[in-house]
């Protein structure tokens, strides 16, 4: 009897030592090392560029109408017409210049005849030099009424308003015509004041409009503007576009990208850089010599594609972490793909 409960006690001792030992196995899992692909930092130019909303403008508006009031004789274009420079757009009331040019006929006559008087001295040095000085006055008198009643175009451009019909009474309460040049056109791009010292004149631009989908204009600075505005901390650069196709018309939106040279940055895929939740800092997993990743907060620049450039944090020939960074943290061991 005493030998059946001495048999029991060790099979149960047995029993809960087997227990024990699987429970302990259990507790130790085996540790799972993640799987990751890297990339290869490397440093190279980077152009910098920044791109601004303006709107197309012309080169050149000119209200036409002349120093006095008069009725309106004849209208010879449209809105929309497109004119040529010197081409005469209307025509006011010619009395006054009719009149004028009779005028200057009968001068021209009587100067020739003093003229050859005064050659041959039959008139005095001074009677003649003011019957010269006479007879130029009202030539220049008539050009000027001549320019005030045939309004001429003082540009090539489009018409681009007329305010008043044939056998109306100008009265000077608005231009009769106004002329805009559109071969070149041109925009003002407010620039932040942190690349003042970056852009100069002549410098190269391109532009994309809205209401030409998938077309690039180029132009040049022009002119900069030599004051910043207290407000908005931009200045302006006056940019030309040749336009010589005249498709850019004034009004339409613009967006502007000025180059700014080009450095040499840090440069990584875009898939290296995860966002932390609830701030807007950005952080990248470098692999380090013992197999091991690095969490590293870095500042970003431009993205270009499927890239970024790195500004701060980062060194050539490191090797960050592209893939796999959902199941990593500061200092875990690593396998690499």
């Amino acid at each position: 009897m005493k030998n059946k409960s001495a048999i029991i006690f060790a099979l149960l001792a047995a029993v809960a030592c087997g227990s024990n030992e699987s429970k302990t196995e259990q507790a130790a899992p085996e540790t799972v090392v993640p799987n990751v692909e890297v990339a290869l930092v490397q440093v190279r130019a980077v152009p910098q560029e920044s791109t601004y909303a303006s709107t197309v403008e012309a080169y050149a508006v000119n209200n036409i109408m002349p120093q006095q009031g008069g009725r309106i004789r004849k209208i010879n274009v449209e809105v929309g017409d497109y004119v040529s420079k010197g081409q005469v757009l209307a025509e006011m009331d010619r009395l006054q210049l009719d009149q004028l040019a009779l005028q200057i006929q009968n001068d021209n006559v009587e100067y020739e005849r003093l003229k050859s008087l005064y050659q041959e001295g039959g008139v005095s040095k001074s009677d003649f030099e003011a019957a010269e000085l006479g007879y130029k006055v009202r030539k220049s008198n008539y050009q000027n009424v001549e320019e005030n009643t045939i309004l001429r175009s003082p540009v090539t451009g489009y018409v681009t308003a007329r305010n008043f019909d044939v056998g109306d009474m100008f009265a000077m309460s608005a231009p009769l015509f106004t002329v805009q040049q559109v071969v070149p056109v041109k925009l003002l791009v407010g620039i932040s004041e942190s690349e003042y010292t970056k852009v100069k004149k002549g410098d190269a631009v391109s532009l994309t409009v809205d209401a030409i989908p998938g077309r690039t204009f180029h132009g040049k600075i022009e002119r900069l503007y030599p004051v910043i505005d207290a407000a908005t901390h931009t200045f302006k650069a006056e940019v030309v576009v040749p336009n010589a196709d005249r498709v850019l018309r004034p009004g339409m939106y613009a967006r502007v990208l000025v180059n700014f040279g080009s450095h040499n940055s840090v440069v990584v895929p875009d898939r290296a850089l995860v966002k932390q939740e609830g701030t807007g800092t950005r952080f990248i997993y470098v692999l380090q010599e013992d197999g091991t990743v690095k969490y590293l907060p870095v500042k970003t620049g431009r993205h270009m594609g499927a890239e970024y450039e790195i500004t701060e944090g980062l060194q050539d020939g490191w090797k960050v972490v592209v893939k796999g960074q959902a199941a990593l943290r500061d200092g875990v061991k690593v396998n690499v793909l």
